[in-house]
């Protein structure tokens, strides 16, 4: 059993900067990969960013140069800086990890509500 909490939404201004943060904890062998997606109203939800246990990257088009992706193995974290926001990363967004244990489990954060306003 993984549980995951998210941390670091908000209201911010066109060109302004928000860093997200979401904890794993509980019983695992090892995290496979960790994911950011999101999720606008009358959307479907969408992969923004991932982070293998490899440590490599993808970061959706959009938002690449301005959304990076990073981890923190000793805490079972996973960041999303997100800077030079715009009203098109309004969203909920959601953690995802996919870890080990008794095979690949995938489990997801609560959701954090980011809104840019220009």
């Amino acid at each position: 059993q993984v549980h995951l909490v998210e941390s670091g939404g908000g209201l911010v201004q066109y060109g302004g900067s928000l860093r997200l943060s979401c904890e794993a904890s509980g019983r695992f062998s090892r995290i496979h990969e960790m994911s950011w997606y999101r999720q606008a109203p009358g959307k479907e939800r969408e992969l923004v960013a991932d982070i293998t246990s490899g440590g490599g990257t993808y970061v959706k088009d959009s938002v690449q140069g301005r959304f990076t992706i990073s981890r923190d193995h000793a805490k079972n974290t996973v960041f999303l800086q997100m800077n030079s926001l715009i009203p098109e990363d309004t969203a909920v967004y959601y953690c995802n990890v996919k870890y080990w244990l008794e095979g690949l489990i995938e489990t997801w954060g609560q959701g954090t509500q980011v809104t840019v306003s220009s």
